[in-house]
């Protein structure tokens, strides 16, 4: 759809796009695919996209429990999640972006040495998938539990819209990047 053989990156969650369009602007060479469950949410997307065109970037209304049958196999060089619906209910665990079950199915279509980065302000879902990277078996290359504190992993970051609000109310910010071991 690209038209090139550019890496894939994708944004499973993206809102109304301010992430995943600013990586775009910065990253000309990386073909970007942001993915939106609730379309009224993915027109206040596709709205900034009128008012600022970008090649290297496409949308995709759908539900990521999915995504194997939008992705072909080692398609997809990095995926962002970035603040996921936390699922609160022990119950809807599963639903979780970062359960176990989501981590196979990025296993499917991650291509080798890709990596899952993913960002949020919630200390219980934070804790929940640090422990659901493990039980993945997925590899923790790195976390923190205070972003914008650590300067190594704040290296390059673009905020999220509900990453400046929430920051500007004061709350720590935890981020993990996690790979899966070689295939």
């Amino acid at each position: 759809i690209f038209g090139n053989q550019n890496p894939l990156h994708i944004e499973i969650g993206m809102g109304k796009g301010k992430f995943i369009m600013a990586l775009a602007r910065q990253n000309p060479q990386i073909n970007y695919v942001g993915i939106e469950k609730y379309s009224s949410v993915l027109l206040r997307a596709l709205q900034k996209m009128e008012a600022e065109p970008l090649e290297n970037i496409r949308f995709i209304r759908m539900d990521a429990e999915n995504i194997c049958e939008m992705f072909d196999h080692e398609e997809v060089a990095q995926i962002y999640l970035n603040f996921s619906d936390p699922w609160p209910k022990d119950r809807h665990a599963k639903r979780r972006l970062t359960s176990h079950q989501f981590f196979e199915r990025y296993q499917q279509i991650l291509a080798s040495n890709a990596t899952v980065e993913f960002k949020t302000d919630n200390t219980a879902l934070f804790d929940f998938s640090l422990e659901e990277v493990k039980e993945a078996g997925w590899k923790l290359d790195a976390f923190t539990r205070n972003l914008h504190q650590d300067n190594t992993m704040m290296e390059g970051n673009v905020m999220t819209e509900y990453e400046e609000r929430f920051s500007k109310m004061g709350n720590p910010i935890y981020k993990l990047i996690a790979s899966f071991p070689q295939k």
